[in-house]
């Protein structure tokens, strides 16, 4: 491995210091293993699809139709592959050193994003303790502010806000004087040891009063949100309120003494069912504008509404790549990686994202940064304007831009408020580019990213666990992507004349990755029935053709396993990934093409799915002793049960035939591959056995 120091420079008044903010490791080594691989895999590629397409024109009594389909699922496996191994290309690590920033260095403002939607879906408790966590972040505090945005318009959520913020101003000068980590109220009240805090009486009495306070406040919101009667209210005006104004606390309501608090402010853009609002994206545009009326803090800091601060250093840790003098004019965000704090053991879901974030976004780091993953990034609010080498467009170009901003002389609240709710309006969206440009266009732009993954984690959510839900957010995302995927945003054409090839592969890849679903559905059906008609669609296994095929398939599962291992997992982690990966492909990635195809065909209109966040008793039980959870996704269900039966019938019809006919060297392929999609079948065969077992009794 090949370590680089990046050195920054700060110049104040007659004195200059030099610090190192961070360093750079090249994975050298990484780097040789997947290159060598990538040509031999390309090689025995290249091979495989020599036979199928040199047999399909030259073998006259082949199954022209079937051979043609399986050629097809292969070449979309090839094409997927070859995206994939950009990020293999250059991977690289990264680590900072926040002490070395200056004491004295006066650092620019930061505005925090949190948005919710729903308080039945996304529990109110959780989004409280993003919020008192985000508040609670190592950062001058009259340079930081933090936003919610309440696209419910919901009484619970503003109530909640007021308590949350109520509690917390004695929370913060209770972790700011004991030097807590962990300032997330839920996760410190949790922990089996309070890290490697000086226990002491005071400490002692103080935590306890505190955690009194919190069970509190959560009984309060628990209590409000048993009572509703209405959680979310679609048709509404937009409404703006400041819970807490930037000020010092009254020195009579903390007995810590004179404390400064973040500013805090509540927004519910106006929503109306006949007007389109481009559902968190749109919310995330209004923040953004009414952001500019409060704090107009140069950084941005994204969080979902369960993703909470785990590290109250992260915003001086993404800062030591921000105040690089020479990284810093391109550079548009910080991205760290999205971590969850109930990931079960066995993680049969892969909600972890292992291979995402361990090897994706390591490898489009050292491709001039990875993509944004919608949570966890600290974002340059400039780069949302324009390139690096423009001067900021937003002054000179504000009304095509981003809309008619409303001017007013007075800097009263009053009149803050009222134009902080114009801009939260549905006719501020109206012939505007809000909403319309991808994420990758900052890459397109000339902006570069950079990726920091440090041993704590930044940030931990709340991940689904069980199968509907994580489906349903497949779904969304695969309908989505693909959607810019054949649009002229394409990073294979739009985006591959923007920046290098590498960076527009990586993000074909995410935007393709999809079409695995029509791949895995071919080699689901065709070697199937065709392996019940006995007709063969692999060579002899004595060929030297079979050898081919059989060095590709170890190849790719080979690298795989690979990494797996050499990320600390094992081969239980691996059996896992690569069945979640087949289950998802077939279930949400197909429907999410399905979904595309409806929109445009104008079968029907683009709606929002919210992932279910709040926690089941029954679910959790199942997730922690490894058990697939299938209820409520009868839907997603349908392709998995057919295919597995399909499997099974034919595998059972075509073995009869094999034994009469005795073609055993011709057939053992497809013979591996439906044994092979039988163990991966393995949790379908299980929930249908289940299903049938409950309806009989």
């Amino acid at each position: 491995m090949e370590t680089v120091a990046l050195v920054s420079s700060y110049h104040k008044e007659d004195m200059a210091s030099t610090k190192v903010l961070h360093s750079c490791t090249i994975l050298t080594h990484r780097i040789i293993t997947n290159r060598l691989h990538i040509l031999f895999h390309f090689t025995v590629t290249l091979l495989l699809l020599y036979y199928r397409i040199s047999h399909f024109f030259n073998g006259n009594s082949l199954p022209a139709l079937s051979w043609a389909l399986i050629t097809i699922s292969e070449l979309i496996f090839s094409f997927i592959w070859c995206l994939t191994q950009a990020f293999r290309w250059r991977p690289l690590s990264r680590t900072v050193s926040i002490d070395e920033i200056p004491a004295n260095m006066n650092l620019e403002g930061l505005d925090v994003f949190v948005c919710t939607a729903d308080p039945q879906k996304e529990p109110t408790m959780e989004v409280m303790n993003t919020i008192i966590s985000a508040l609670a972040l190592d950062y001058p505090p009259e340079k930081l502010a933090v936003y919610l945005s309440d696209d419910g318009g919901s009484y619970i959520t503003l109530y909640a806000l007021k308590e949350a913020f109520a509690f917390s101003k004695r929370w913060l000068p209770f972790c700011m004087k004991y030097r807590i980590k962990t300032r997330c109220p839920e996760a410190f009240f949790s922990l089996a040891k309070y890290e490697e805090l000086s226990i002491t009486d005071e400490f002692s009495a103080k935590k306890d009063e505190l955690e009194m306070k919190y069970n509190l406040f959560k009984r309060n919101v628990e209590k409000i949100c048993e009572d509703a009667s209405n959680y979310v209210v679609l048709d509404r005006p937009a409404h703006a309120e400041i819970i807490h104004g930037n000020t010092y606390m009254d020195e009579n309501e903390n007995d810590e003494g004179s404390t400064k608090m973040p500013l805090l402010v509540y927004v519910s853009r106006e929503r109306r069912p006949s007007k389109p609002h481009c559902f968190k994206a749109g919310a995330l545009n209004a923040l953004l504008r009414v952001s500019e009326k409060f704090s107009n803090g140069p950084y941005l800091l994204v969080l979902d509404c369960d993703m909470y601060c785990n590290d109250p250093t992260s915003a001086r840790q993404a800062m030591c790549f921000h105040l690089d003098p020479q990284m810093s004019p391109s550079l548009a965000f910080v991205q760290f990686p999205q971590m969850f704090y109930n990931i079960s053991r066995n993680d049969i879901y892969d909600n972890q994202a292992r291979s995402a974030y361990r090897i994706k976004w390591q490898g489009m780091d050292g491709i001039r940064g990875p993509s944004l993953s919608g949570t966890g990034f600290y974002l340059k609010r400039k780069a949302l304007y324009g390139s690096p080498n423009c001067e900021d467009k937003h002054p000179s170009e504000a009304q095509r831009t981003f809309g008619d901003l409303m001017k007013f002389s007075s800097e009263e609240e009053i009149a803050i408020l009222i134009e902080a709710k114009l801009l939260a309006s549905c006719n501020y969206e109206r012939n505007t580019k809000w909403g319309e440009e991808a994420s990758y266009l900052l890459h397109c732009r000339g902006w570069t990213s950079v990726y920091l993954c440090p041993t704590r984690p930044c940030f931990l959510g709340c991940t689904t666990i069980d199968m509907k839900d994580a489906l349903v957010q497949l779904v969304k995302w695969s309908s989505g992507l693909l959607q810019i995927g054949l649009s002229r945003f394409s990073p294979l054409s739009y985006g591959v004349s923007r920046m290098s090839i590498l960076q527009s592969m990586c993000y074909g890849y995410f935007i393709y990755q999809p079409l695995y679903a029509i791949a895995f559905l071919i080699y689901g059906i065709i070697p199937q029935l065709c392996f019940l008609n006995g007709i063969p669609l692999y060579p002899k296994v004595l060929s030297p053709w079979f050898a081919v095929f059989s060095t590709v398939y170890l190849s790719a599962i080979g690298q795989q396993l690979h990494e797996v291992l050499s990320d600390g997992g094992t081969t239980l982690t691996w059996w896992n990934e690569q069945r979640i990966w087949v289950i998802k492909s077939v279930s949400g990635s197909c429907f999410g093409c399905l979904d595309l195809f409806m929109k445009w065909s104008g079968i029907k209109k683009t709606t929002f799915r919210l992932t279910n966040k709040a926690v089941d008793k029954d679910k959790l039980e199942k997730y922690e002793k490894g058990e697939f959870d299938f209820q409520g996704a009868t839907m997603f269900m349908i392709p998995l049960s057919a295919l597995a039966i399909l499997n099974m019938a034919c595998f059972i019809g075509g073995l009869g035939g094999i034994i009469l006919r005795r073609n055993y060297e011709e057939m053992f392929g497809q013979i591996f591959l439906s044994l092979f999609i039988m163990a991966l079948s393995y949790p379908m065969i299980q929930g249908l056995l289940k299903r049938s077992k409950k309806e009989k009794q």
